[in-house]
């Protein structure tokens, strides 16, 4: 079908004012046409507000020498701006599921939408692909909205339909949608992932995110039965679970027999499988990381990273110390919907040390660190010496429980450091 408001992406990019705020769709959805259109603006352009998640690809907003024309305030920060955060980008600390709310009860008005969208189809309607996530609320939002018109973009169902009348421009691209390419999992993840595998149940929900340790948990779960997916975020890890049967929805309460997630990453192998595929759902951020919505599935088991784990099981998982490296997130979501869910099992599964040597089991955290998951939330720790839970033991037990699955060469240290914090009398 012809497209309404069809123009070249310099002519679009018109539409951002000078003090506008932009909210760029992100992930592997980020619109880079768009972008570069945008920042070729700089010179006629002054303090436009940038916001969004992670993004992938080139980000040339936030070069040092454009910082009379745009700042950036990041609600995740991706490798692309982590340099520039105390610069030309700041960081928002809000859990994933309540960003909508910023734009949907005014606390954050939008001015200009970028996203990346699928074609229309015979009715008009195109579809927003592998990122949904927070975008939806901004488009609802947003008094304009630009659309990347892009062929290589999957089309999926659920909240990702949106009308080509909702957009104020519309740029034909045929740009390829970024891949995430992960390595083989390492021993460490290898072993991460057994652990993990073993104290998922038949029947459970799983959340899990992107990179060794999740696809190293998805490849030893092939003699698992009737698992479901509500997830944040997945990864192509899950599609031969679905292809064996093995991830079928069925004994979910809420979108049985759905995938549901937020925003995907991978390759085009992941995309293919998304196109048109209505097993998959992909929907609002607000409704998929919403606690009372997460916790009415069965057993929902919830695997997060963290950057550090102090002896009583608070983890820092958004900052080293006090540099800001990721962000919140969605992990207190999906934690606390996880321990609320009946069978549930919230899991913090990390490496036992940095690729440096450094332990990620610590007396106790950086200065300056973020808690994300507090200790009273921590329920399952998991490194590839083993299986640590917490819920329901003392700070002496909590902290003992830990030690057993540090790395041996940091073991005697944290011993010294639990007898000089707890003593060695224990109350069972």
């Amino acid at each position: 079908m012809d497209l309404p408001n069809k123009m070249t992406a310099d002519e679009a990019v018109k539409l951002i004012k000078s003090g506008n705020r932009v909210l760029i769709q992100g992930g592997s959805a980020t619109p880079q046409t768009l972008i570069r259109a945008m920042v070729a603006r700089a010179s006629e352009l002054r303090g436009v507000k940038i916001v969004h998640l992670h993004t992938e690809g080139e980000c040339g907003y936030i070069a040092p020498e454009l910082r009379d024309s745009f700042h950036t305030s990041a609600f995740f920060i991706g490798g692309n701006i982590r340099k520039m955060i105390g610069d030309t980008a700041d960081y928002i600390p809000i859990f994933l599921s309540d960003i909508p709310s910023l734009f949907r009860e005014g606390y954050m008005n939008l001015d200009v939408v970028l996203v990346n969208v699928s074609p229309p189809d015979k009715h008009g309607f195109c579809s927003l692909g592998v990122s949904v996530d927070i975008v939806i609320s901004g488009i609802e939002q947003g008094k304009k909205v630009i659309a990347q018109i892009n062929p290589k973009m999957p089309r999926t169902f659920g909240d990702a339909i949106v009308h080509i009348k909702n957009f104020d421009a519309c740029v034909e691209v045929d740009d390829d949608i970024y891949e995430m390419k992960l390595a083989a999992p390492s021993e460490e993840e290898k072993a991460i992932g057994k652990h993990i595998a073993g104290i998922i149940d038949d029947g459970a929900t799983l959340q899990m995110g992107i990179g060794g340790i999740p696809n190293a948990v998805l490849s030893y779960l092939m003699n698992h039965k009737n698992l479901g997916v509500h997830t944040e975020m997945f990864s192509e890890g899950i599609v031969d679970l679905v292809e064996k049967g093995i991830v079928n929805g069925s004994q979910k309460k809420v979108n049985p027999y759905k995938i549901v997630s937020g925003f995907a990453m991978g390759t085009r192998r992941l995309y293919d499988f998304m196109d048109d595929n209505p097993e998959i759902e992909m929907l609002d951020i607000a409704y998929v990381n919403d606690t009372s919505i997460i916790r009415q599935n069965p057993k929902v088991t919830a695997i997060n990273s963290a950057i550090e784990i102090d002896v009583t099981g608070q983890v820092c998982a958004d900052s080293i110390g006090t540099k800001m490296f990721s962000g919140v997130g969605g992990q207190m979501d999906f934690m606390r919907g996880a321990a609320l869910s009946k069978g549930g099992k919230p899991i913090i599964a990390v490496t036992s040390t940095t690729l440096k040597g450094v332990s990620k089991i610590v007396p106790t955290l950086k200065l300056g660190a973020g808690v994300v998951t507090t200790r009273a939330h921590a329920r399952f720790v998991v490194t590839e010496y083993g299986v640590a839970e917490l819920f329901g033991k003392t700070l002496k037990q909590r902290a003992e429980s830990l030690r057993d699955i540090a790395h041996p060469d940091h073991r005697e240290a944290l011993d010294i450091a639990i007898f000089e914090r707890f003593g060695s009398s224990i109350i069972v």
